[in-house]
């Protein structure tokens, strides 16, 4: 299948997140062993406005890659283990980005991160242009549920509730 193109990915990140659902992520590893794994589950994270959003208080050196036009990736750790695996979506200087929280039986972001071996390196890297990790076309998933995301607390109550998770269902 195709990789997917920079159009697909500079949309708003509600409008992509049910259409990454059943994805094929695809790493290549320094090794040239491959994983190819099917995206299953996906968390949007929306401009400076969403309190759980990086960007919400605006733009800065950790949050500068959501800044930037669709199709490339924003990476960053969390409690000094974990590199979470996040695409950026929409036009350039609008910070939205899709937290991959679950792929074919590995559940979890930092589990994702762990098993395509991220690091800071993968940080703004191009899905469209990489050699080393991209997104490829798959047919549409036609049954998903949406939840409220995980891990929020400290969001206001508007942003902890609202269902921005998107997770296959059958």
């Amino acid at each position: 299948m195709a990789r997917l193109s920079y159009d697909f990915f500079q949309q708003d990140a509600l409008d992509i997140a049910p259409l990454l659902l059943g994805k094929k992520l695809v790493r290549v590893f320094e090794n040239g062993t491959r994983c190819a794994s099917i995206i299953s589950e996906v968390e949007v994270y929306r401009g400076e406005e969403d309190t759980a959003c990086h960007a919400c208080k605006g733009r800065t050196k950790r949050t500068d890659t959501m800044y930037y036009a669709g199709g490339v990736l924003y990476v960053y750790l969390i409690y000094g283990m974990y590199w979470m695996l996040n695409i950026v979506t929409g036009k350039a200087d609008n910070p939205q980005a899709l937290l991959i929280r679950g792929v074919d039986g590995t559940y979890g972001p930092g589990k994702v991160g762990k098993l395509v071996q991220l690091d800071k390196s993968f940080d703004a890297e191009d899905l469209v242009l990489s050699p080393r990790i991209w997104v490829e076309d798959m047919p549409e998933v036609k049954h998903y549920i949406t939840l409220p995301r995980v891990g929020i607390d400290y969001a206001t109550e508007k942003y902890r509730t609202i269902p921005w998770r998107f997770v296959i269902s059958k």
